[in-house]
C-alpha cells in the first residue's frame, strides 16, 4: 500500500480488526518513510446493481458519491466516522440483497434517509431538505415534525 503522504511504496499494518458490521477490515497503517500513520479498509468487492436516476440515464454505484453526500449532511456533528462507516456498509448490503440488476436512485435516497435519521436528526434534516427539494418554510416544519414525531413513538 503506498503512503498516502509521501508515495513510499510499502507501508506496514500495525493493527487490524472487524468493522462494526463485519463487512470490511479496518486496517491502521504506518509508513516507515515519514513516519505517518493512516487507515485502510479492505471490503469484498461484489457486483452492485447500477442506478437508474430520475431522468432515466443509468449510472454506475459509486461508494464514494454516496459516502461524500452523507458527510455533507454530518458535516459538524458529533458522528463517529465508524457510525458513518457501518451506515454505508448496510446501504451496501441492502442493495447487494435486493438481488437487481438496477435500482431507482429514489429507492437509495430513502435508505439514506433512515440510516440518517438513526445516526443524527440534524444530518437527516439536512439531507432531507435537499433530497426532498424544499422550496417553502412549510416543507421544511413538516419535515422537523415527522423527526419530533419519530422521536415521540420510541
Amino acid at each position: 500500500m503506498r503512503c498516502p503522504f509521501c508515495g513510499h511504496e510499502d507501508t506496514q499494518v500495525v493493527d487490524s480488526r472487524s468493522s462494526t458490521e463485519a463487512s470490511a477490515i479496518r486496517r491502521r497503517r504506518k509508513c516507515p518513510s515519514c513516519d505517518k500513520r493512516f487507515t485502510t479498509y479492505e471490503r469484498i468487492d461484489l457486483k452492485m446493481p447500477r442506478l437508474v436516476k430520475k431522468d432515466g440515464s443509468r449510472v454506475e454505484f459509486d461508494r464514494e458519491k454516496l459516502a461524500g453526500s452523507m458527510k455533507i449532511a454530518l458535516r459538524k456533528r458529533p458522528v463517529e466516522t465508524e457510525a458513518l462507516e457501518a451506515a454505508i456498509a448496510r446501504i451496501e448490503d441492502r442493495l447487494r440483497a435486493l438481488g437487481e440488476r438496477e435500482v431507482p436512485t429514489t429507492k437509495v435516497g430513502d435508505m439514506v434517509m433512515r440510516e440518517l435519521a438513526k445516526l443524527d436528526k440534524i444530518a437527516y434534516i439536512r439531507f432531507a431538505s435537499v433530497y426532498r427539494s424544499f422550496e417553502t418554510p412549510e416543507e421544511f416544519r413538516e419535515a422537523v415534525q415527522e423527526v419530533k414525531a419519530k422521536k415521540r413513538r420510541k
